[in-house]
């Protein structure tokens, strides 16, 4: 993706099943669940840039020992720098005890961050600050080990001010109005409730306080607990918590919007949000690692012990679309079957576009991540010169074998026209010396594009807010002088904030909405903005469940050609000389590249939940009032 949006966070999740010491000896280190983990963690990375967190817990540890511990970082290189200062003391060790290495019940016993569950999370912050207090996991601690909880996610809510005031009316006092405080105390508050439920059953039965606490450990109903706190959650999300006694669980929402995977064997429970880094981490075929079902939670008791039960009634499926564009690594055999399909199926835009003159035009893909649909897409238009070519030899009746040969041999031409320098870097913040080094982000490779005389077609995953594109990558193509510069996005036009989990919640930021306003105004029609913008605020007075999009009623005035043709016109830099054309993905051919991943919400505004409809909304109206605040 050419412009830099956030991916989704990112979380990994490890049980050991079996004693520290069956690891030592089968493996040669009690440090094989931390090392997996940091495997986990590093196959993940692209879910997380802005920060990084590790929590562990000891089972049945002596009283006065320390069971929980965590070690968080928001620096250049969090992962490393997080597990190098886990490591630390064990290569302390190394050099001063190497016998106890090899002893796991003594380094269980006096060594921080050896512990049987592990917890891992890779931040993606959709707003805020990037403070080391923004990093998961959080915990909520407690000299009850069965209250203690410690929680990590990938998730954002809708309606966190009604959640809020929920804890406000329960007695509580949130210390600030957010959706991680506000989903750690409400999980927290029942998990506080679950405890008291099972301490007061067992004390009537004349149970001391000490028995019970282990009875709690036991019997704490998790399926119980989730399913209250989850009630009411309004959005997208995975959660994964650990309680401090060892039990553990990863719960998903009712619509399925974020994804997370499991694996099981007799040495290990792994939960990750994606498939392919448990396949390489665990070295186990795809069809061992199943996916969480939507309104379910993966529940680990303290014994080993584990199902996968119901919390909220699961809804349709309307799983993010984004993981497949752009998100989860194309490893995954199903997403990059998926990518291929996406630029296959722009094969009849791109043909018309160039006029069905293929020696004129050179074929790229520009950034590397939209290199899988290239793939596609060169194999649909090779068959469809394929099938020109049998049109040409059989139509003309041509018998000559130096013409036959020549037509057998015409071939799309395929170069790598831009290549990024990794090595710059945009330190400048004053806006002209920055937008003059954007533009050169990207080398080009001179001499493979005739001047004045050849198309030049480059694929992106897609295109959000165009900026990208319009400083950098359009004058960058159009040094090598092409006829026209032809820009496809696998993705359809972005026309709506996400509120489940990426940073694009202002509409002032979509070039597709731009582009609609620009032909209100060629059409002289801005007052459907303003019937538009009263209609979002009477439409935001309903109670949530009755709250419905109104923004959609702007698009509805257009065709998706429409607005492209104006994109293009908004995009092309005023200086450059070669004709620009934007192409984008039809919905329609999204969902058949991605049958199982329906969610669409910001390219058609079918938002999952009315949570989505009250954002959408609110954004519109940020947007007439001049506000800069974000919607949720």
């Amino acid at each position: 993706m050419s412009d830099q949006i956030k991916h989704e966070c990112g979380i990994a999740l490890i049980r050991l099943l079996k004693p520290l010491d069956y690891y030592q000896e089968k493996y040669g280190s009690a440090l094989y669940g931390l090392k997996k983990l940091y495997l986990l963690m590093e196959k993940q990375h692209n879910r997380g840039q802005d920060g990084v967190g590790v929590a562990t817990i000891k089972l049945d540890p002596k009283p006065g020992s320390r069971y929980i511990s965590r070690r968080r970082s928001n620096a250049a290189n969090p992962i490393q720098e997080v597990f190098k200062g886990i490591f630390h003391e064990f290569k302390n060790l190394e050099e001063t005890a190497p016998h106890r290495l090899k002893d796991p019940q003594w380094l269980k016993h006096n060594m921080k961050y050896l512990g049987e569950v592990m917890l891992g999370h890779l931040r993606y912050g959709t707003h805020g600050g990037n403070s080391i207090e923004a990093c998961h996991p959080f915990l909520r601690q407690n000299n009850w080990m069965a209250r203690n909880l410690v929680l990590a996610g990938n998730f954002n809510m809708t309606n966190v001010a009604e959640l809020f005031n929920q804890l406000i009316e329960l007695g509580q006092h949130p210390k600030e109005l957010s959706d991680t405080v506000t989903v750690l105390e409400k999980i927290g508050h029942f998990l506080d409730m679950e405890n008291q439920r099972i301490f007061d059953e067992y004390k009537k039965q004349g149970y001391e306080n000490e028995q019970i606490s282990h009875i709690i450990a036991e019997k704490l109903d998790l399926q119980r607990i989730l399913s209250k706190s989850v009630k009411d959650f309004d959005g997208g999300y995975v959660m994964a918590g650990l309680i401090g006694h060892g039990d553990a669980f990863v719960v998903r929402d009712p619509n399925g919007i974020r994804p997370a995977f499991y694996y099981v064997d007799e040495e290990v429970a792994v939960v990750a949000s994606e498939r392919p880094a448990i396949q390489t981490v665990f070295n186990t075929p795809l069809e061992n690692v199943k996916e969480l079902k939507p309104g379910h939670a993966l529940v680990i008791k303290k014994n080993g012990k584990l199902n996968e039960v119901q919390c909220r009634v699961p809804e349709e499926k309307t799983a993010c679309s984004f993981e497949r564009i752009y998100f989860s690594r194309g490893t995954d055999k199903d997403i990059y079957q998926e990518r291929k399909a996406l630029g296959r199926l722009l094969t009849e835009k791109v043909v018309k576009s160039i006029n069905y003159d293929f020696e004129n035009t050179v074929f790229s893909f520009i950034p590397n991540t939209a290199e899988i649909s290239f793939y596609g897409m060169m194999e649909g238009l090779n068959e469809h010169l394929n099938l020109h070519k049998k049109k040409l030899i059989l139509e003309k009746g041509i018998s000559d074998p130096g013409e036959i040969d020549r037509i057998i041999h015409m071939q799309a031409r395929v170069e790598k026209l831009a290549i990024k320098d990794a090595k710059l870097r945009t330190f400048i913040t004053e806006d002209a010396s920055r937008d003059e080094l954007v533009s050169h982000v990207y080398d080009v490779t001179y001499g493979l594009v005739r001047k004045n005389v050849d198309t030049v077609v480059a694929i992106d995953d897609s295109i959000v807010r165009g900026t990208t594109l319009q400083k950098s990558i359009l004058s960058i193509l159009d040094r090598l002088e092409p006829k026209k510069i032809v820009i496809v996005s696998s993705a359809p036009q972005i026309r709506f904030p996400d509120c489940y989990g990426i940073d694009m919640s202002k509409m002032k930021d979509f070039v597709a909405f731009r582009a609609a306003i620009e032909l209100l105004k060629d059409r002289k029609q801005e007052s459907l903005l303003r019937q538009i913008y009263e209609k979002c605020i009477e439409e935001n007075k309903k109670p949530l469940e009755e709250i419905e999009n109104k923004v959609q009623e702007l698009y509805e005035q257009f065709s998706d050609d429409e607005i492209s043709a104006k994109i293009s016109q908004i995009l092309k830099p005023k200086h450059i000389f070669s004709d620009v054309e934007i192409i984008y993905q039809s919905i329609e051919n999204l969902h058949e590249a991605c049958p199982n991943h329906k969610g669409d919400w910001y390219f058609s505004g079918n938002f999952p939940t009315n949570g989505g409809n009250k954002v959408v909304n609110k954004a519109f109206i940020n947007y007439i009032e001049g506000s800069s605040e974000r919607a949720y």
